[in-house]
């Protein structure tokens, strides 16, 4: 295909449809491209999720393009829908059907996911992230001054921590199998990412924010309230998410005659909203355990999970 005869025959904005529809042109015989928003200007393109997709080819072969992506829609009534709903399965476990499913595919983009895009145009899921925080904090916290009114501050901020904390956020992206439908990058995906809790975690408010966005407050709160809620009440009743490893490993040091451990935050990595910490303990000087964590508390807890099993 030449940059002189370009012609446009599908446009989208999700980056998961766009390769889907490469991908069955390809499978046809019939080369495209991404392009950007001057079709005479080919480039491999990508925009972010709320942007647009437009696939070109040689203008020869776009009546046969075409009639391959007609094949292959259904159209009901003057409404064309998607070639795939790839996230149909997860939007009906969520409880919540996007008006904008670019939002959904930010939500589930990982920056290992942007790394390996060579346009830099796709948009990960960080700064959803820390709107999905926020969203996720006002929802808690306002279920907790209505329904445990005789609290005090103490009882409800310890509920609190507990059902925003990284091992029950990342319970619930199980519960939903956000893993399953994450954007990774190759290395993330070998490296086993679809199941480590802090970046399920993540995902699981950066779905909170994409539903914020796409319809408001009112559906973000009913979707928090349907997943946390028994979470709310089991810590209500003292039955907390997650444990202290910290106070576990020092107890275990004690019983042993050893010294206490020492917390070293080792590396930082991510714009100041979002950063990951790395933490080692250590003990008399030796590396029991390393962990990554949305916070220094998550991965000195997480260090300590990995040095206590270390002995």
């Amino acid at each position: 295909m030449t940059a002189a005869s370009p012609t446009i025959v599908f446009t989208t904005s999700s980056d998961v449809e766009a390769s889907v529809v490469t991908g069955l042109l390809e499978s046809h015989g019939i080369p495209s491209v991404r392009v950007s928003g001057n079709a005479q200007a080919i480039m491999p393109m990508t925009v972010n999720a709320l942007g647009t997709i437009r696939i070109a080819v040689a203008g020869p072969v776009a009546a046969d393009a075409q009639r391959v992506i007609d094949s292959h829609r259904e159209v009901v009534g003057s409404r064309v829908v998607r070639i795939r709903d790839e996230f149909g399965t997860l939007q009906a476990r969520v409880g919540y059907t996007f008006r904008d499913v670019g939002l959904l595919e930010q939500a589930l983009t990982h920056r290992s996911r942007v790394a390996e895009d060579a346009s830099g145009g796709v948009a990960d899921n960080e700064l959803l992230e820390f709107l999905g925080d926020a969203v996720l904090g006002l929802v808690v916290a306002d279920r907790l001054v209505r329904q445990y009114s005789d609290y005090d501050e103490g009882q409800t901020s310890k509920i609190k921590a507990s059902v925003v904390s990284t091992q029950s956020l990342a319970q619930h992206a199980e519960r939903l199998d956000l893993g399953a439908h994450l954007l990774l990058g190759r290395g993330e995906d070998r490296s086993g990412g679809r199941s480590k809790p802090a970046l399920l975690a993540d995902t699981f408010e950066a779905l909170v924010a994409a539903i914020y966005l796409d319809g408001g407050l009112e559906p973000a709160r009913a979707f928090l309230l349907r997943e946390l809620d028994p979470a709310i009440e089991a810590a209500a009743a003292g039955r907390f998410i997650g444990q202290d490893y910290k106070s576990m490993l020092q107890e275990r040091l004690q019983a042993l005659g050893r010294p206490l451990p020492e917390y070293v935050v080792v590396d930082e990595v991510g714009p100041d909203h979002s950063k990951v910490f790395c933490v080692e303990v250590r003990v008399s000087g030796s590396v029991l355990g390393r962990a990554d964590g949305r916070s220094k508390k998550q991965a000195e807890q997480d260090s300590a999970r990995q040095a206590l099993k270390a002995i």
